[in-house]
């Protein structure tokens, strides 16, 4: 079995850590769940982790010495702390494992980058790109001929429609929704509820209906 650390003991990492068990639960890759590393845990995050039967193994510095078969996977619902963080680990040499739950859809012709995280019920339909450590939260939808860039984090019940492009670092808010052929700019975030129908530049949040 190959070792696998959650990096992040909040409520997203422990989310996290029940898809890798559900993976593992359908036969999927034997991942061996080795822990979790953050370097700031609150106090009731580590009584959370214990009742997850799962150990806290210290700062994210873990990882410079773990063993060379353990892989990580970041759970970080933050875009841009995500993407910090994996700047460390990478220097760390250590591997990003990509995490599909068994309820989740990935349809035909898709590609995904390592670190990948899709929740259950998410759904991709085909002809999507989807890089590095992006997450799709629960019931979240990407349409056909989409990009993700890196970092990209969609929240539950959000959808991206049909050949829209996501660039670097964009969250889509809970139950937003952006219309087809649409390009979201880089660390850009859509508010919980919006619907984008024009383009949006880049670093900006927009929310409403329609986004502004």
């Amino acid at each position: 079995m190959t070792p696998l650390v959650i990096v992040g003991c909040g409520g997203h990492g422990r989310e996290t850590l029940t898809i890798a068990r559900a993976v593992v639960a359908a036969g999927g890759p034997r991942w061996q769940l080795a822990g979790f590393v953050d370097d700031r845990p609150s106090e009731e995050n580590l009584k959370r982790v214990q009742r997850l039967d799962v150990p806290y193994l210290g700062g994210v510095a873990w990882l410079r010495d773990a063993p060379p078969e353990t892989h990580h996977v970041i759970g970080i619902g933050d875009p841009r702390v995500r993407r910090s963080v994996a700047a460390r680990v990478d220097a760390y040499g250590v591997p990003a494992a990509s995490l599909v739950h068994p309820d989740a859809t990935i349809g035909p012709d898709n590609r995904y980058g390592p670190g990948f995280v899709a929740f259950a019920g998410a759904r991709v339909t085909m002809n999507v790109a989807i890089g590095r450590h992006v997450h799709l939260n629960q019931n979240a939808t990407v349409g056909h001929d989409s990009s993700l860039a890196d970092f990209v984090s969609v929240n539950p019940l959000a959808a991206v429609s049909g050949d829209c492009h996501c660039a670097e670092g964009v969250l889509i808010g809970t139950t937003a929704a952006v219309l087809q052929g649409l390009r979201v700019g880089r660390d850009s975030t859509v508010g919980a509820g919006a619907c984008v129908v024009r383009d949006v530049p880049d670093r900006v949040v927009v929310k409403g209906v329609p986004a502004r």
